[in-house]
This record gives structure tokens, C-alpha cells and sequence, in this order.
């Protein structure tokens, strides 16, 4: 693999016709686009502070909460393009000498990642289940209020997305379809 292809990621992306990795990119387009949405809405509110002093009331509460949506959303596209940031120093030895064990432990780390992930949906199902029920706000009531509903299901969302994307490689990976990107 060169120098580029390692750089830019192009041999780590999923197949083309990939229906999964399609839709994991879509969610990644959304959170793109949420990004420069909500970097507008703090650029709008930064210069109405300071050169009208007119804040934009609620911009705080919308940036928390729409930096966790936007990493769940994107976390499964980064996983099946194999973007997740890894230490690599001493996986490139363990690959180059017993690819066998390495490809034993990327399938071991693949199948944690999806571990992790369904514990995050088993915590946060409950709170989008009560956020659905109770019609749950975050914010000052009579100042500035939104519904928690879209960001806990954003959450779950994102997160059975990340299960499977982690699935789908962690298969590839134990049956040898998937070559790692150090591989080429």
C-alpha cells in the first residue's frame, strides 16, 4: 500500500455496493452537515454577542448536546472505513511476524468494540424509552427548551450502527475476507 493510499484511507474503505456502508455514510453526511450547521449557529451567536449584544439564547445547551449526536452518528462510517485511531507501533511487528495471531486479535478488538457499544444502547434504551414518555426538555423552561427524544435516539441509533459495523468486520476480519489496510 503507498504512502497516499495510507494517508487518505482509499484502500480501508468498504466495497462499493456495500447497502450497510451506504447507509453508515449517510449518517456520517448528516453529522457533517450538523457540524457546519452548528458551527453557523455559534458564529451567529458569537457575533450577535459582541457586536449587537443579542446572544442567541439556547446555543450552549444545543453545542453539548449536538457534539455527542454528531460523534454517533459518524462512529460507524469510521468503523467500517477503518478510521478509528489506533496506537499501531507494536501491531505493525505483531502483523509482520504471526499475521495469524494479528489477525486474532483485530477480530478480539472488533468484538469488544461491539461490546462496548451494546452496553451503550442497553444504558441509554431506558432513557429514550423515558425521554419518549415523558416528553422530556433540557434547557431553562420559559427560556430556551428542546426535546431530549431526538439525541437519546440519535444515541441508540448511532450505537446499534456502530454494533454492527463492528460486526460486519469483525466476520471479515476471522474469516480472512478483510485485509487489513497494513496488509496491502
Amino acid at each position: 500500500m503507498s504512502v497516499e493510499q495510507h494517508r487518505t484511507g482509499i484502500a480501508a474503505r468498504p466495497p462499493r455496493g456495500n447497502l450497510y456502508a451506504l447507509a453508515a455514510n449517510v449518517l456520517a453526511a448528516i453529522g457533517t452537515i450538523w457540524i457546519f450547521l452548528l458551527m453557523f449557529l455559534i458564529v451567529a451567536d458569537v457575533l450577535g454577542r459582541n457586536f449587537f449584544n443579542m446572544p442567541i439564547t439556547g446555543v450552549a445547551e444545543i453545542a453539548a448536546h449536538s457534539v455527542v449526536a454528531i460523534v454517533f452518528l459518524q462512529v460507524s462510517s469510521a468503523v467500517l472505513a477503518d478510521r478509528l485511531t489506533t496506537a499501531d507501533f507494536l501491531t505493525r511487528i505483531i502483523r509482520a511476524r504471526a499475521p495469524a495471531l494479528m489477525r486474532a486479535i483485530d477480530t478480539i478488538f472488533l468484538l469488544v468494540g461491539a461490546l462496548v457499544f451494546a452496553a451503550i444502547t442497553y444504558a441509554s434504551w431506558p432513557q429514550l424509552r423515558t425521554s419518549w414518555l415523558r416528553a422530556e426538555y433540557f434547557g431553562v423552561q420559559g427560556v430556551f427548551t428542546i426535546p431530549t427524544l431526538p439525541f437519546r435516539a440519535i444515541i441508540v441509533i448511532g450505537s446499534v450502527a456502530a454494533i454492527v459495523a463492528y460486526l460486519i468486520l469483525a466476520w471479515r476480519t476471522a474469516t480472512g475476507a478483510r485485509v487489513h489496510a497494513s496488509e496491502e
